[in-house]
């Protein structure tokens, strides 16, 4: 079994040989694993309670357009949470097997402080096994480390495999490995994308989405 230690060392290799630009070409993450069948009904906007759906999201040529301001409400009046409008996937929440989610996400500059990407599901105390975040143009797996930078204004490819009974988070970038993490346990998991302020959040966040699929890893 790989140590803490170990493991720590190879996820900081393979983060600077991405950065450094130790790399051949992108991966076809998609070979042994299943497409699953994906429409408009499996993807449900949660966005501010007090809100209409198009207040804060457009489905635009392929393009889901994800928008909230940091004075918004809440996505339940019972909720404590920051402000959000997110995809949340539904019909394909899962407690084993491997999972992956790809997407082709873009963050338009000034939007910061916020995340764009989950895997839900954890063990208590927290409530998700992944995190994609942006920080000031980067993208960040929650606060730190910095897994890409100069991502604003560009469309960039996602894909995000977790194998549960592994306890195994990998994340690639336009097809290129740049972090590897364990999970964090949990009994029920499911994916979502959009913009989910904290704190420090800009104002105004967005997100936009396309060619959103989930996968699962044949048996």
């Amino acid at each position: 079994m790989i140590s803490v230690y170990h493991f720590a060392v190879l996820k900081l290799l393979v983060y600077f040989s991405f950065m450094h630009g130790a790399r051949s070409s992108p991966v076809d993450l998609t070979l042994g694993f299943t497409d699953l069948p994906l429409n408009q009904s499996n993807l449900v906007v949660q966005k501010p309670y007090n809100l209409p759906e198009s207040a804060r999201y457009s489905f635009v040529d392929g393009v889901h357009k994800m928008w909230v301001y940091s004075t918004d409400k809440p996505h339940s009046i019972t909720s404590k949470t920051h402000a959000r409008t997110e995809i949340r996937v539904t019909g394909y929440d899962y407690s084993s097997g491997v999972w992956q989610f790809e997407g082709h996400g873009f963050v338009p500059n000034g939007t910061t402080a916020v995340c764009i990407m989950q895997v839900f599901g954890s063990a208590p105390p927290t409530a998700t096994t992944f995190m994609l975040r942006t920080y000031n143009g980067s993208l960040t797996y929650y606060t730190h480390p910095v897994l890409v930078t100069d991502i604003w204004g560009r469309w960039f490819k996602l894909n995000v495999i977790h194998d549960v009974d592994a306890s195994d988070v990998k994340v690639y970038i336009d097809g290129f490995l740049v972090y590897e993490t364990p999970g964090r346990g949990g009994v029920s998991h499911y994916f979502k994308c959009g913009v989910y302020q904290s704190n420090d959040s800009s104002y105004y966040t967005e997100s936009r989405w396309k060619g959103i699929r989930v996968l699962k890893k044949c048996s």
